[in-house]
């Protein structure tokens, strides 16, 4: 119905500027006449092109060309029309009606367009100029400016032009040939104007939409950003982005990663093949952090056959989903094996190695978090020293190639359990990796006689580095979760330092460190400069766009409160224990030469930490760790909750007796 309108109007403008008001008098009939005939023609041409299937809040740049199309062919049916029926119409009204329908059919379309987007009359009138005028013009979704012109930044404006909870005002760019310029009618201004922007108030939020940029540009961007106190979000890589298509969900907080990660080093594909391509693999612990991302790397490096192993049936559901779309959506043809099991059932793994003709094993089955296992010694040491010890000999047993351990930069000089039974398990490595011939311990297990020797074939390594964002423990969701909640943020001690490294470059780094050693190498991962908490945890706060709240600053948003070390908290972590480092081939991996016990002490010591934790004398089995781990000296009371529980037993009996005495 609008259309027809629109067709008399245009056809009234074109008699009118033609022939003039005096002159139109004259040719009413002819009007009339192309009235009824123009209607006929026009909108069955429109119906073909399209043009009332189209969505309106939806359309896009494209309308226009089929808008032009189906005017072309109008105006030509009319001319034929008119011809064949002998009208007597001016040459020149058919093209001026042509011209006139051609803008008032785009006009309605695209007014209609911002009109359901929730614009008024005046904003639909003024878009080209919104910038220019007052903040308040249009008063749909958050104001934010797009940091980057570049393709990402057009694809970002036009998903968010769709929606309600953004409205891009302006686009920021530090390239001087597009400043001044105008794109997807917002004008381009240099990045140096986004202070005077927010002071403004133009501009809420910032969306960086530059996904190709090297770390430390970003890093670099994200400083200045930083330091003006409004939220910064950012859009995935353009890999991650499917088809090229953007959607409003992929914008997300900017991760921290940004302000610490480094331009990543181009890997090894020899390295990064010897180990995994067209070979059987098996990772423990493949639900966990770094276990699922060693399994998207080896799926992605087209091993004949993945086995993701792990006693968290939750986990093991979610990488296997995970690893099987990526399986079907890049075309890889692997065989996919998820087996439920705990590296403390020797048998388990044994039979799992075997059945699959295991090669390679990426072990990073482990408990990781320092205060939990400082309260749970006992089962710190069975997962990890006794849990690796199984690992291992099932992997000679079954003739397994290659095996990796995942280790700590907590082992180096240990101030708590979870460093020292890390530490442990690679000098069980160690010690392995020296024999050609091992006794197996507790051979049964293995369905072996016991003092029965295995012939060792296993190339065993270690790679040892920090903390890897996002992981599971992590700091940085905690903090995401508790500014979100208004704070207090919580850090243990002001000093505190950490290295950190992502999660995908530390299991890419771990690959091919794992192909490099020659047997019982423990490899260190180059972490980049150690960052303290507190200052980690204001980056967060400020790239939410609070201000801290300390005495300096009373009426800031979010404090930052400092509650003490915990039980077996370092403040600084270390990747050495001696001095003996080289270099290797990949500059971000080097080899560590450190001191190793013999296995037959190893099996004496492990012999009384298992009789120790099995008569509950958690203090005597920290101890017999102290002897056999270089450095290790605990740094708290003993807190393990059985001890605790047994000494308050004791305590209370001892009140009863007290009492009883007195009565």
């Amino acid at each position: 119905m609008i259309d027809i309108l629109i067709i008399w109007l245009a056809l009234f403008s074109a008699f009118v500027v033609r022939l003039g008001m005096q002159d139109f008098v004259n040719h009413k009939a002819l009007f009339f006449q192309l009235c009824l005939l123009c209607p006929v023609i026009c909108l069955p041409i429109n119906i073909r092109m399209g043009l009332y299937r189209a969505v309106l809040r939806f359309v896009g740049p494209q309308v226009t060309l089929t808008i032009l199309r189906a005017t072309v062919l109008s105006v030509t049916g009319i001319i034929l029309s008119t011809y064949v029926l002998g009208w007597a119409v001016p040459r020149s009204i058919p093209f001026l009606f042509g011209f006139i329908l051609l803008f008032m059919l785009g006009i309605s379309r695209y007014g209609a367009r911002y009109w359901l987007a929730g614009h008024k009359l005046k904003d639909i009138l003024l878009t080209p100029f919104s910038i220019a005028g007052k903040p308040d013009q249009v008063k749909r979704g958050k104001p934010v400016a797009i940091y980057g012109a570049g393709e990402a930044g057009c694809q970002l404006i036009s998903a968010l032009d769709r929606g309600w909870e953004f409205r891009p005002v302006v686009f920021l760019d530090d390239d001087s040939a597009m400043v001044g310029r105008t794109v997807y009618g917002r004008k381009v201004h240099h990045s140096s104007k986004l202070p005077e922007l927010v002071e403004k108030a133009f501009v809420d939020q910032v969306l960086l939409a530059m996904p190709s940029l090297s770390e430390s540009k970003r890093k670099s961007i994200l400083r200045d950003l930083e330091a003006l106190n409004i939220p910064v979000m950012t859009m995935p890589g353009m890999d991650d982005l499917v088809s090229g298509r953007l959607k409003i969900q992929d914008i997300k907080e900017v991760e921290i990663g940004d302000l610490l990660g480094r331009d990543p080093v181009q890997p090894d594909s020899q390295l990064l093949n010897q180990c995994i391509h067209g070979l059987n693999v098996m990772v423990t612990g493949a639900g966990g952090s770094i276990g699922s991302e060693l399994c998207r790397q080896i799926a992605r490096l087209e091993c004949k056959s993945l086995v993701v192993f792990d006693h968290s049936e939750y986990n093991l559901y979610r990488i296997e989903q995970e690893i099987m779309q990526l399986k079907e959506h890049s075309g890889l043809s692997f065989n996919l094996v998820s087996v439920l099991g705990s590296v403390n059932d020797p048998r388990r793994l044994l039979d799992v190695i075997s059945a699959y003709k295991v090669d390679t094993i990426y072990h990073a089955a482990a408990y990781k978090h320092v205060p939990i296992v400082e309260h749970n010694i006992s089962q710190g040491v069975r997962n990890n020293i006794m849990g690796t010890l199984y690992a291992a000999q099932a992997a000679m047993v079954g003739k397994v190639a290659n095996f990796v351990l995942i280790s700590t930069d907590k082992a180096v000089r240990p101030t708590n359990v979870m460093g020292a039974t890390k530490r442990f398990a690679e000098q069980v490595l160690q010690a392995f990796s020296t024999q050609e011939k091992v006794e197996l311990m507790h051979a049964k297990m293995f369905g072996r006689q016991q003092h029965q020797f295995v012939e060792n074939q296993t190339r065993f390594t270690m790679v040892r580095f920090g903390n890897v964002l996002g992981s599971s423990g992590s700091v940085i969701p905690l903090f995401r979760e508790q500014i979100r909640s208004g704070g207090p943020v919580t850090v243990t001690h002001p000093e505190i330092t950490r290295y950190f490294m992502t999660i995908p470059e530390a299991a890419q780094l771990v690959i091919q460190a794992g192909s490099m050693g020659a047997g019982g190498d423990v490899f260190l991962l180059d972490m980049g400069e150690p960052v303290k908490i507190a200052d980690l945890a204001k980056h967060m706060i400020r790239l939410s766009g609070f201000l801290e709240k300390n005495n300096d600053n009373p009426e800031g948003d979010i404090e930052i409160q400092y509650t003490g070390l915990r039980p077996g908290e370092k403040l600084y972590e270390e990747l050495l224990i001696g001095d003996n480092v080289s270099d290797t081939s990949h500059p971000l991996i080097y080899r560590a030469m450190e001191e190793s016990t013999d296995w037959k002490i190893l099996t004496q010591g492990i012999e009384r930490i298992l009789l120790s934790i099995e008569s509950h004398d958690y203090d005597q089995a920290r101890s017999i760790m102290v002897d056999f781990v270089s450095g290790f000296t605990p740094d708290s009371v003993l807190v393990d909750w059985l001890f605790l529980s047994s000494n308050q037993s004791t305590n209370i009996k001892k009140s009863d007796q007290l009492e009883t005495a007195e009565s």
